[in-house]
């Protein structure tokens, strides 16, 4: 089976916007776009949508009014629109299985209960076997960028002790599809001392530990620019935690890449603080990439 991009309807303003930016990475990666609608004991079949305060129709005319509207911006892209029979959460982790990529909105106003605090983009980001990205309403790249008049970028965290390379791989191919730079942040604090009484101030030289820091991306981004030479790639040391680095550094990037362990938690699958923040706060759509 091909593989293809993957998006969440919901009838909101969010998913909408979702799934015009799936069908720009669809038409990018040269793959199929598939449009889903998730409800539990929903069928295709399924038109008994007429009891009051059912939010289906909406999210239903939504998902193929969205389809059409695709097909005409984008007549060579595939598009195919799809309901199912399960729990959002469930239901789209199950069908991102396998795929290029899952798309949603992050915050939605019906159809996915609890969109509305991001419940269910949190937890599908977290589950999700698949780079799984939550795009905001008037996230576009395109206006982003001549808003902000800056060189584009795709921006990813590197954690310089636990480097993954599944992760800068991921944003180094977004980049290269897109012609844009890389920019790949490493934020760093600086190294407290515990004594009698609490945290005193930190006892080393911030401009030795900064270039310590620099010293361990060093040989993962030289890795990086061996196997993506047509690349531009910047690196960036920032004083501050990752999830910070980050945030101060995204209101200039297309998209930002954070990675996200797939060890298995006792409460269930979780993301990690760094992601967890950058998805709360970022001003540019969040892709959580999935990582041993």
């Amino acid at each position: 089976m091909t593989r293809c991009v993957l998006t969440g309807i919901d009838g909101s303003p969010q998913s909408e916007a979702a799934a015009l930016w799936a069908a720009e990475e669809a038409r990018r990666r040269g793959c199929a776009l598939r449009l889903l609608h998730a409800w539990p004991w929903l069928d295709a079949g399924d038109d008994n949508t007429s009891r009051p305060g059912d939010p289906r129709p909406r999210a239903l005319d939504a998902l193929h009014g969205i389809g059409d509207r695709i097909r005409h911006d984008h007549p060579d892209l595939p598009v195919e629109a799809a309901v199912l029979s399960d729990d959002p959460v469930d239901g789209l982790i199950a069908a991102a299985k396998g795929q290029e990529l899952l798309v949603l909105g992050s915050r939605g106003l019906g159809g996915f209960a609890g969109l509305l605090v991001g419940s269910v983009g949190l937890a599908v980001a977290a589950g999700a076997t698949v780079p799984t990205v939550l795009v905001r309403f008037g996230q576009a790249p395109a206006e982003r960028t001549a808003a902000a008049g800056a060189t584009r970028e795709v921006l990813v965290g590197l954690d310089g002790r636990e480097p993954c390379d599944a992760v800068v791989e991921f944003a180094a191919a977004e980049a290269e599809l897109r012609g844009c730079r890389l920019r790949v942040v490493h934020g760093w604090d600086l190294v407290a001392s515990w004594a009698y009484g609490g945290l005193m101030s930190p006892m080393v030289d911030p401009v030795e530990q900064e270039a310590g820091e620099t010293a361990l991306i060093s040989p993962v981004l030289a890795g990086l620019r061996a196997r993506r030479p047509g690349v531009d790639i910047v690196e960036e040391v920032r004083l501050g935690g990752g999830a910070q680095a980050l945030l101060e550094a995204s209101t200039r990037a297309d998209l930002v890449v954070v990675g996200r362990r797939e060890r298995r938690h006792r409460l269930g699958p979780r993301l990690g603080p760094v992601a967890h923040a950058v998805l709360h706060h970022c001003a540019a759509p969040v892709v959580v990439v999935p990582h041993p």
